[in-house]
């Protein structure tokens, strides 16, 4: 995908929500630079793929479709590289703290002077101006504070979702609002802090939770892989694993009970309507579990494929990357890295556009790969950057 091809994007991301905001835009064609301390930054070496460590799985997805540059912007005498290369860019990703941000010399009132256009997209826990503005959290702070993990698993203990997916929908959210920021400057020419927050983001992933709540008052508590607004909705057992059934509304329900030979319960007023279902839903899950006792996994999704109603297995990591739809989609894409034994399946931009490619062009680089090549775009010399390399700013 080229859509993006004239933008340069520098990412001085770590973890997830930076890096996978500025992946996304590098999936679109913008020229991605990756800047990493000298030693390489912590999220390099995340899950790593080789039992002596490493590059990890974590730094795989993240930074595909990027060059690598390190640099330490706090050393004495890096401003002069700071300064050209946000001159020379569009958009400056960090999700980091503004009193680092000010640190590293990357806040938006400095960056602005060297580059007037330049958008700053920022990604913090909290977002500024509250009284949360400078503590420091992870995707796990936003589940359990936006109440997700309170509502999840059973009532006896919260827990949080697996896949961090606060980060993700920050990330994917803060990409949106950089591509608006792109088409306001290029309308414009104005540069601007495009803002995004864990917290915010977790908020709005459990806004129609918090809006019954605020209305209602429900006071709801968790009640496992059952659904309080409709039924059934549950995780079963099969003969040789677990799939997961999920049926919301009338037909659905009528598709359900008919499969299952339970005609009587669609005149039960207990369960009339998707809310009632829901009430009643250990009852459903109940006759869900013993039809699909008699069942494999294979069978009872077929059954349930052949019926219309809503269904699929309960993969282990390994089912997932083998599953025949995985592979007929082409989801992933196999990336060889130096130093790690066999490819990575690697998912570029997960939305397909009818007019582009969707390939992932360039493999993660290797730790300041591409640092030599930027500085001499930049207009600096060969001996410039022997210095500045012998006083480790790069």
């Amino acid at each position: 995908m080229n859509i993006l091809e004239d933008i340069r994007v520098l990412d001085f991301g770590r973890y997830i929500a930076g890096p996978y905001c500025a992946a996304l835009l590098g999936d679109l064609g913008a020229e991605v630079i990756r800047v990493e301390r000298l030693n390489g930054s912590e999220d390099r070496f995340v899950h790593p793929l080789k039992d002596d460590g490493g590059e990890g799985a974590m730094f795989m997805q993240m930074n595909r479709n990027k060059k690598g540059m390190t640099l330490n912007p706090t050393k004495e005498g890096s401003n002069e590289i700071v300064k050209k290369l946000v001159e020379s860019a569009d958009v400056v990703v960090a999700n980091l703290p503004p009193q680092t941000l000010k640190r590293m010399g990357i806040d938006y009132e400095t960056i602005s002077k060297y580059n007037p256009g330049i958008i700053l997209t920022t990604v913090s826990a909290f977002g500024a101006g509250g009284p949360y503005s400078e503590r420091v959290g992870f995707d796990g702070v936003g589940q359990a504070m936006s109440g997700a993990a309170y509502l999840t698993g059973n009532d006896d203990e919260p827990i949080k979702a697996y896949s961090p997916y606060i980060d993700y929908g920050t990330a994917s959210l803060t990409a949106m609002g950089t591509l608006a920021a792109i088409i306001e400057k290029q309308k414009t020419g104005k540069g601007q802090v495009v803002e995004g927050a864990l917290f915010a983001t977790s908020l709005a992933f459990m806004n129609t939770h918090l809006i019954e709540q605020s209305i209602t008052k429900k006071n709801r508590k968790a009640i496992g892989n059952r659904s309080p607004y409709a039924g059934p909705v549950d995780m079963v057992e099969t003969k040789d694993g677990w799939i997961v059934v999920q049926v919301l509304g009338d037909t659905l329900f009528k598709r359900w009970a008919n499969l299952l030979g339970e005609e009587d319960l669609l005149s039960d007023e207990r369960f009339s309507t998707d809310i009632n279902r829901g009430i009643n839903g250990k009852i459903l899950s109940k006759k869900t579990s013993e039809w699909a006792s008699q069942y494999t996994n294979e069978e009872a999704l077929n059954l349930l494929a052949e019926a219309s109603v809503p269904a699929g297995p309960v993969n282990d990591l390994q089912d997932a990357l083998d599953d025949p739809h995985v592979k007929a989609m082409n989801f992933f894409q196999d990336i060889e890295y130096p130093g790690i034994p066999g490819k990575s399946p690697v998912m570029g931009l997960p939305v397909k556009l009818s007019n582009s490619d969707n390939i992932i062009k360039k493999r993660p680089p290797l730790l300041g790969e591409d640092t030599d090549e930027i500085l001499g775009n930049l207009g600096f010399s060969k001996e410039d950057i022997k210095e500045f390399r012998d006083k480790r700013i790069i």
